[in-house]
């Protein structure tokens, strides 16, 4: 209520400025403390071990933490009025299907009476089948190989290490959107609608599409909460005018910086290690020339066809190499990890390939045929026909008790 109000615009300003320190200060200590002081000891050579904290990571702290934050935010804005129902409020920041989602999407629905749909809750459930599958057929099947490559990773030829990079762009792909599946499934049943994770991000062609696609959640809380706020693409008054016309090199500047501080907050996001920080850096390197060039929105909206398969396949090499380093525990094996792949062994045999494997490749081709077939559907690819779902269920029951693996989305 004090930010919503209007009789002292500096107050509200300086409430709200307040619960941002507050979250951000909350997640800093967290998640971010110990990882920059043991970084500034090793920089002057001094010991901090008495001044770590070593404190358990609370679960889902990066989610609510931006939950809490878009709430502020969005009563602030004048988006959103403050609610006086205290479960609604808190059912909004600790709803256990959780995506990341601005106050504006989700909040009224908490606040609204709900009645359970059939058709909705068929709609949920297979939503959650699609995101087992993903997750237990795609995803786990993959982890049996990157795991075992990763740990030794150095005595490896560079066609397997090729192969485990691949395997683990679609184990993230699986992990990430089966449990945003799973989620929305699960929403659903509840009678809440949370907003479509994942299109068909490996079908993109260019890294702007790509981070359309990705995680799009995410990528929309960023936007609207930091990219935005900052300038977005478009420059400030001060900006805009110099002798009296607009000035494209200036504008894209700003561009850059505004993509650069989003790509380090969202880095910063996923975890305390410099391989997110680098990864955040890699993917601004990418869009880089799309914003020089102003073609980072030329495929927005524009369907998806065969003939850009080449485009597809150069931004899939591209998001593989930013997945390796990724999942690098340090920015040393990421860089040995990409050396060793690119030896002369990269043409050579890759180690041999497991049952698991052999299921994961043939999963990984059910599903982007039925993505592909279903590219332009607003609903998960599966048809409605209840013989469909027999061979899924079987192929999740199989796996799931033989080398179920934790969610990487957990992590976060």
């Amino acid at each position: 209520l004090i930010v919503e109000s209007r009789e002292s615009r500096a107050k509200s300003k300086f409430w709200m400025v307040a619960n941002i320190v507050i979250n951000i200060g909350i997640l800093a200590v967290f998640k971010y403390y110990d990882f920059f002081v043991s970084e500034f000891g090793e920089l002057f050579g001094v010991s901090t071990e008495s001044l770590l904290l070593r404190v358990i990571l609370p679960v889902g702290i990066s989610f609510y933490t931006f939950q809490a934050l878009s709430y502020s935010i969005d009563v602030y804005r004048g988006k959103i009025k403050p609610t006086k129902d205290i479960i609604a409020f808190f059912a909004f920041i600790s709803f256990f299907p959780q995506l990341v989602a601005g106050a504006t999407n989700l909040l009224p629905q908490f606040l609204q009476k709900r009645t359970f749909s059939y058709e909705q809750g068929m709609d949920g459930m297979r939503h959650i089948l699609w995101g087992l599958f993903k997750k237990i057929v795609v995803a786990d099947n993959c982890a049996v190989y990157v795991n075992q490559v990763w740990a030794t990773y150095d005595t490896q030829s560079g066609s397997t290490l090729l192969l485990a990079a691949i395997l683990f762009t679609f184990q993230i792909y699986g992990d990430f959107s089966g449990y945003s599946d799973i989620a929305i499934g699960t929403a659903k049943l509840f009678g809440i609608r949370l907003m479509r994770n994942f299109n068909n991000p490996y079908f993109s062609r260019d890294i702007a599409e790509f981070w359309r696609r990705w995680h799009i959640s995410l990528t929309s809380w960023f936007r609207d909460y930091v990219y935005i706020p900052l300038g977005g693409s478009r420059p400030t008054i001060d900006d805009r005018w110099i002798d009296g016309r607009w000035t494209e090199g200036r504008k894209k500047l700003i561009i850059v910086r505004n993509t650069f501080v989003v790509f380090l907050i969202c880095g910063l996001w996923h975890g305390a290690n410099w391989t997110y920080l680098v990864w955040g850096l890699y993917n601004v390197l990418l869009f880089l020339p799309l914003i020089l060039l102003d073609k980072s929105k030329r495929y927005k909206d524009a369907p998806l066809v065969w003939k850009q398969l080449p485009q597809m396949l150069l931004t899939f090499v591209l998001v593989t190499i930013g997945w390796i380093i990724f999942r690098a525990p340090s920015m040393a094996e990421a860089w040995g990890y990409v050396c060793a792949m690119c030896s002369a062994s990269l043409f050579s045999q890759p180690a041999t390939i497991q049952y698991p494997v052999w299921c994961a490749m043939a999963a990984i081709i059910l599903m982007l045929s039925l993505e592909w077939h279903y590219r332009d559907a607003e609903s998960v690819p599966l048809p409605k026909s209840i013989w469909a779902y027999y061979p899924l269920i079987i192929a999740i029951w199989w796996f799931a008790y033989r080398n179920t693996q934790e969610f990487i989305y957990f992590q976060f």
